[in-house]
């Protein structure tokens, strides 16, 4: 590290994260600022049935003002187990339980200034429910699809959510999964 830090506020909180402004100090003397925004992360579900079909939602994205299409997913409570939280999303958003989750990776969402973490996990061998969606989730819908089908959405832009294409990748490297 070529730099000290001389000064760190919270200058924001909020309710998905925080915002952590630093004011950096070079070796050569020069300044800096840094803006991080603080998140706790999330977990990511790959849920494949019986049936080696992906599910999916379709969910409202408020940010974008439409729906798209992705693996169900939430944000970590502060100390949550991301396993945990991967299991509650799993069933909340699409009704499907299951006691077989596996992590298959993580990934670094944007880490030139956000610190979120995404816990990948696949989970197979799934029974299906009823779903517990919260207020801003009615409207989702649930969809399975072939991992061709997934790849051919991807290619063509009908998916373009980055932590799904992640986890499709994850998905097409695990030993057990190449002949989907």
């Amino acid at each position: 590290m070529n730099y000290k830090v001389t000064k760190s506020d919270i200058v924001f909180k909020g309710y998905v994260f925080d915002i952590q402004v630093d004011q950096l100090e070079y070796d050569s003397g020069n300044k800096g600022v840094r803006e991080v925004a603080l998140h706790n992360g999330g977990a990511v579900v790959l849920p494949v049935t019986n049936g080696n079909k992906i599910v999916f939602v379709n969910q409202f994205r408020y940010p974008f003002q439409k729906f798209l299409l992705e693996l169900p997913a939430g944000k970590l409570e502060i100390n949550e187990d991301p396993q945990l939280c991967a299991g509650r999303e799993l069933t909340e958003e699409t009704g499907y339980t299951t006691e077989k989750i596996s992590k298959l990776g993580e990934i670094y969402t944007t880490p030139g200034f956000c610190s979120e973490i995404l816990y990948i996990y696949l989970a197979e061998d799934l029974t299906p429910g009823e779903h517990a969606r919260e207020e801003g989730e009615h409207g989702m819908e649930v969809h399975e699809f072939t991992l061709k089908e997934v790849q051919e959405k991807i290619k063509n832009g009908e998916i373009v959510d980055a932590k799904t294409i992640c986890a499709i990748q994850y998905l097409s490297l695990h030993e057990m999964f190449k002949e989907l």
